[in-house]
């Protein structure tokens, strides 16, 4: 049994935790949709900024979908603990503006968000959000088998679609950071996890985020009609996003 919720809205069905997620997550003993996450990197010298060794291992006990945000470097030295995962995608997260103060390398100005998955990818959720582009609704003919790329392989038979005036959105996406009005350091924006939610969850289903920090998982998952549970082992900000998510909980 765990403890009691640090916070909860019955209503919106969010709820947050106090405690270290490899002790609080498997007291939950539930299945989610997916996780959405941005864990400790280890690459500042903050006190809370430790990786917690095994917890990719035990992400995979709670559902078969995850977003994890990282650095190329946290992923590559991290590679052994995604072992139960299999990688579908990555999205670049394109800042405002950088937070390196490294003058002899690229002044880096974007975050990985990594898409993983267990099991079969045809029983996994996945709706990728399209952004408008105005263009009229009409239906076209490939009349061709080479209309499409060579090293992507080669329609086989004509293929006949609609235009609905939308485009699948790119897997660069460019929201500004949250480095002024922000609760947590590495605090991410609503811009950035919406669509990451709406991919991987479906609408009413539940989120985890198990490194819940300034709670915009569960502000993000509340805002699209989805539920969600977070964990926070650092008690100031566990209180920091339980006061955020109080002012945004709704009217009944």
């Amino acid at each position: 049994m765990t403890t009691p919720p640090y916070w909860e809205d019955p209503d919106a069905g969010l709820q947050l935790y106090l405690g270290d997620m490899r002790e609080v997550l498997p007291a939950l003993g539930l299945q989610a949709d997916c996780i959405v996450t941005d864990p400790p990197y280890t690459e500042t010298s903050l006190a809370w900024d430790q990786w917690p060794n095994g917890w990719p291992a035990l992400a995979a006990t709670a559902t078969s979908s995850m977003w994890c945000f990282g650095s190329m470097r946290m992923f590559l030295n991290r590679a052994p603990e995604f072992a139960d995962w299999k990688l579908s995608q990555d999205v670049v997260w394109e800042k405002h503006n950088g937070s390196s103060r490294s003058n002899d390398r690229f002044r880096r100005v974007h975050e990985y968000a990594t898409h993983w998955y267990r099991g079969e990818w045809a029983n996994v959720h996945h709706d990728t959000p399209r952004i408008v582009t105005g263009v009229d609704r009409r239906s076209r003919v490939n009349h061709s088998p080479d209309t499409r790329a060579e090293h992507l392989g080669k329609f086989t038979e004509r293929t006949v679609w609609t235009d609905n005036g939308t485009r699948l959105m790119t897997s660069v996406l460019s929201v500004r950071s949250m480095h002024h009005g922000a609760i947590h350091p590495t605090e991410k924006p609503l811009g950035i996890l919406d669509p990451l939610i709406r991919y991987a969850c479906p609408p009413g289903g539940l989120v985890i985020d198990p490194f819940a920090g300034s709670g915009s998982t569960l502000d993000a998952a509340r805002q699209t009609g989805r539920r969600a549970i977070g964990i926070e082992a650092n008690e100031e900000y566990a209180e920091r996003a339980a006061r955020r998510l109080d002012a945004l909980t709704l009217p009944a």
